[in-house]
């Protein structure tokens, strides 16, 4: 079983800021900006590679939660960002699709590539 549904099923602690019947969100044991959660589904899928159609309501849910959290965080005026990390090449590190809502701060961007070949 994955660190993720580990938390999922109360095997694991996490400092967890929303919970229902197919979601919960927690906060990020590493945070890189002040409020930094992260939503997964309770259902294991292991990357977004994985997605199928039956998981569109799903997947939805997810952003909305992630709103929902933003609003009652705050953070929802001045802006956040969501993101999904996928597979090694994209960052993903636990293998349960994971949504991260980061924001309490000014953002920006440095994505690029380290030039090197993953295996």
């Amino acid at each position: 079983m994955c660190l993720f549904c580990k938390i999922a099923n109360h095997q694991q602690k996490a400092d967890i800021v929303y919970e229902d019947e197919q979601i919960i969100a927690f906060k990020d044991i590493k945070p890189i900006t002040p409020v930094h959660i992260l939503i997964i589904s309770k259902k294991h899928i292991s990357s977004i590679t994985e997605i199928k159609e039956e998981d569109i309501n799903l997947f939805g849910k997810m952003i909305f939660v992630a709103k929902k959290i933003a609003d009652d965080s705050g953070l929802s005026e001045k802006g956040y960002k969501l993101l999904f990390r996928v597979k090694k090449y994209g960052g993903q590190e636990v293998e349960h699709v994971h949504l991260h809502l980061i924001g309490g701060g000014m953002l920006y961007e440095d994505i690029h590539s380290t030039g090197k070949e993953v295996k």
